[in-house]
């Protein structure tokens, strides 16, 4: 790869420090999921919750790579629209890049009154459905907790970067109206999200995938089946949120084709859209600094108005 601040499938001695400092970190957050959200000087302050308290369905054990987690980030009410972005890092199913990729990003948002929502998924060795499922509670979770959020129950989207891209087109064609015979009243509720960002998405896992993500996914021999359901090029329906996308035509890594297909599903069922093709940038278009990067910030912002 010639990018050295996204890891795609493989991680560097950076990746394993910061990802033994995040487990630290998040063990203090482990039995903080909350009902409410402390206030500091009239604005509410960031909360790490636990998607589920009880454990997560399919996990592999108690460490903390098992226990997702959303780190909320809300606007200052001055400027709140009630609007939300469920952030979803990228990493290669294998790592998360939670600065640049995450909680960067919701600071970015936080300035335009935009809540920035941190997703920490699942990555291997779990497997599919994990992430899935992750991502879907996610959107269930921020759409449960709208009132006490202030947020807007129709303006709950999500954004993705490379595999967290994936994730993030994955819950955009593979949602659900909820489970209205759950005891639990997060299940209840849906986990369509109202509109998409993907930046350089893993979208395929067919030829043009990224090997390191589907591997870390599915594993080295996964099914057809499983190959199918998750190319989600292959999954747009006219019911698909709302997405704007941008990806570089020399992107190394994972093929500009993957965008382009997404995008050419979405103009065939009628699905509002909008696809900045950079002509330059590599992947991660600068790992948030640099011209690439400026220009994907301002043409999402402009079609989010």
């Amino acid at each position: 790869m010639n990018h050295k601040c996204s890891p795609l499938g493989k991680t560097d001695h950076r990746v394993r420090v910061f990802s033994l400092l995040h487990s630290l970190l998040l063990l203090l957050f482990i039995g903080c999921a909350m009902a409410t959200f402390p206030s500091r000087g009239g604005t509410m302050a960031s909360q790490t919750i636990v998607l589920w308290p009880n454990g997560a369905p399919g996990a592999l054990g108690t460490h903390a790579t098992d226990i997702p987690t959303l780190t909320v980030h809300l606007a200052d009410p001055d400027k709140a629209t009630g609007a939300a972005v469920i952030i979803c890092p990228g990493g290669g199913y294998g790592a998360l890049m939670m600065s640049y990729e995450g909680n960067d990003i919701a600071a970015w948002l936080n300035q335009y009154g935009i809540a920035g929502i941190v997703l920490k998924y699942r990555v291997s060795p779990n497997r599919h459905p994990s992430p899935m499922l992750d991502g879907q509670r996610a959107v269930r979770w921020v759409r449960a907790n709208t009132e006490k959020l202030n947020l807007k129950a129709d303006r709950i989207g999500i954004m993705g970067f490379s595999a967290g891209g994936h994730l993030a087109s994955t819950v955009g064609t593979h949602f659900d109206t909820g489970n209205a015979k759950s005891d639990d009243p997060i299940e209840r509720v849906s986990c369509r999200p109202d509109f998409m960002v993907l930046v350089y998405p893993v979208i395929t896992m067919g030829a043009k995938t990224h090997v390191g993500s589907r591997e870390n996914l599915l594993g080295k021999t996964p099914s057809d089946a499983d190959i199918a359901l998750l190319s989600n090029e292959t999954q747009v329906t006219p019911q698909t949120p709302p997405t704007f996308l941008a990806h570089s035509k020399k992107d190394s890594a994972v093929p500009v084709a993957d965008s382009e297909m997404f995008y050419a599903a979405l103009q065939a069922n009628k699905v509002p859209a909008e696809f900045l093709e950079l002509e330059t940038g590599d992947h991660g278009l600068g790992c948030g600094h640099g011209p690439e990067w400026e220009m994907w910030l301002a043409h999402c912002l402009a079609w989010q108005d």
